[in-house]
Order: structure tokens, then sequence, then C-alpha cells
């Protein structure tokens, strides 16, 4: 149970019964757990290394005693994290150096020429390719996330990823949907993303999914509502631009997380306002859920609140008096 601790079976065996007795000799060790007295020094050795054992002035087996395991685990398991953190680090200089060696191959070999775009096909491959943007990011990560509540294996996964960038001095800016904030396992996410330093927002909708690095290059959807058919990595110094330029505008009208929303001076939320706006664009039901992150339920519930108040019949007499009452 305590490998990943650095315990193996043995060791893990010795220190239970260290636990339960610490007078208990290398001889009644031996027997109690089965081993001979040679793996039974190994293990007192191991568990001393791991300061989970300490000299005692009494005990009949060298002196040794558990240490209260409420510190000793717990310090074993801060340690641990420490040394995954450095060997993160490490990886994250290796990717680095792997990306310079690989633009100084392709300099070399073909001349310097870079496409602006290069698709990616799969899950795998558009995971595989942000976290390889994100571990050579050095300024700023930009990112659209609709699609509303998160699923909490997403975020858990997302979580490693997103702590090394911000601890690295990466700037973070984050739009979810107003929706997320009716969600707790999304919204407690985001609200650790702010303790961070990262910066989070949220908007009634988004018009695609997005990720910009450094100003510099960007992922986006192949198709913006159908986000399985893959992504496309683009460079192009005018698209970078255009993206950049929309995240900011967008960004602009954000609330920051954490702050309560309020009517406008319609008596509308911000979410009723912009399912009105969707479905004068001529969006669907299922669009305009899609759009919003939210259920289909909600969105008609949503509509027929709109419709009640407007005191309208049908969705076209509830678009004109919506009109007429500057609601669009």
């Amino acid at each position: 149970m305590l490998e990943g601790l650095g315990l193996d079976t043995t060791a893990e065996a010795v220190y239970r019964l260290m636990l339960e007795d610490h007078r208990r000799g290398v001889a009644e060790l031996a027997r109690l757990s089965g081993l001979d007295e040679d793996a039974v020094r190994q293990a007192l050795d191991r568990l001393a290394d791991l300061r989970l054992l300490r000299i005692s002035d009494d005990g009949p087996h060298g002196g040794l005693e558990a240490i209260d395991p409420n510190v000793s685990l717990h310090g074993l398991l801060r340690r641990r994290q420490e040394e995954l953190l450095r060997n993160q680090w490490e990886l994250e200089r290796c990717q680095a150096a792997i990306s310079t060696v690989l633009a100084e191959y392709s300099d070399l070999h073909y001349g310097g020429g870079h496409p602006d775009a290069e698709r990616l096909i799969g899950l795998g491959a558009i995971k595989s390719r942000i976290a390889e943007l994100a571990a050579t990011a050095a300024t700023e990560c930009l990112t659209f996330n609709p699609g509303g509540a998160q699923s909490a294996a997403s975020l858990a996964a997302s979580k490693p990823l997103d702590q090394a960038v911000i601890t690295r001095g990466v700037a973070m800016r984050t739009v979810y949907l107003d929706s997320m904030r009716n969600d707790p396992v999304t919204a407690h996410y985001a609200e650790w993303l702010t303790t961070l330093g990262g910066q989070v927002r949220t908007v009634p909708s988004l018009p695609l999914r997005m990720l910009v690095v450094d100003r510099s290059v960007a992922l986006v959807p192949v198709d913006p509502d159908n986000t399985r058919r893959g992504a496309v990595q683009v460079s192009g110094p005018g698209v970078i631009t255009a993206l950049v330029a929309l995240f900011e505008h967008i960004w602009a009208a954000a609330t920051p997380c954490g702050t309560v929303h309020e009517r406008d001076d319609q008596g509308l939320t911000r979410q009723e306002s912009e399912l009105l706006r969707l479905l004068a664009d001529g969006l669907t039901d299922a669009a305009a859920c899609k759009r919003l992150g939210l259920s289909l339920r909600t969105v008609r519930r949503m509509m027929a609140d709109l419709m009640e108040r407007l005191d309208a019949r049908s969705r076209f007499e509830a678009g004109a008096k919506a009109d007429r009452r500057g609601w669009l």
C-alpha cells in the first residue's frame, strides 16, 4: 500500500509491527513477519533512512522505535511530493531542450520553413500537444473553455499542468461560461486557479474552444460545433493577432470569478440576454444550450419564462416584443 512512498512490502510489514509495539526485537519481528533476521535488519535500516524510525533510549532491537505516523508519514509524503515536483521541473526542462533541438534541426534541414498550420487528429494528439505547449510557455497562456461544467476527471488531469505553468511564472487567463458557476466542482477548480495566481472570468457564451500561448501559437478546433473532428495548431502572425484581439475583446466584457451577477436595467440576467440574442440570430434551442453550457431543459424553461414576461404566445412574437422593449 505504501510502495509509492518508497516502502516495499517487507519494510511495510516490519513498520506495522513496530507501530504495534516498538519494544519488539529483531528475532521477534522475524518470527511475526515470517522473514529472516537479515531481511528484518535491512527493513529497519530502510525505515530509518526514510525517517520513520528514530533512536530510542530503551528497546532491545538496536535502540529504534517508530515515530508517530501522524508526523512521519505526512513528512514522508511531503518529501515525496517535493521529489515529484523536482522531477516534473526536470521533465519540462528536457521538453524545452527537445523543442530547441527540433527547431534547430528544422532550420538546418528545411531552410527555416515552418508551416503556419498543422492539423491534429484524435484526443490523444491534442492532449499531447497541449502538454508540449504548456511546458514551453514562457510568458502567457490565454484560454477559452466553453462547454459549461467540466468533469472531475478532466479537471484532475489538468491540475498538475496548470500548476506547473503558473508556478513557473507564466501568466494564465481563462474564460469559462457563466453556467460553470452552478457546478461546485468546476467553480472550486476556478477558485483554486485564482488562489494559485491565475485569472478566471466568465461570460454567457463563447464562440469556440481556444488556447493561445505566448501570442505566437494557438490551438483551435477544426469545427467549433464538433470538437471531435480534431484541432488545428496555427502560428501565422495574422491569425494569432486576430485570435488575441478576440480574446481581449471577450475578456474585457467578462466577469471575474467570484463576482455576483446583477440583472441589467431591463431585469434580465446575462444568460437571458444572451439566449435572446442567440435565438434572434437563428440558433435552435439545442444549439443555444450548447453555446450557453446549459441543458436543453434549462434553456426551454428560461425561454418559457421570458415569453411569459413578454406576454408572448410564440417565439416570433417574443422576438418582436423583446426588440421593441430594447432587450435585443
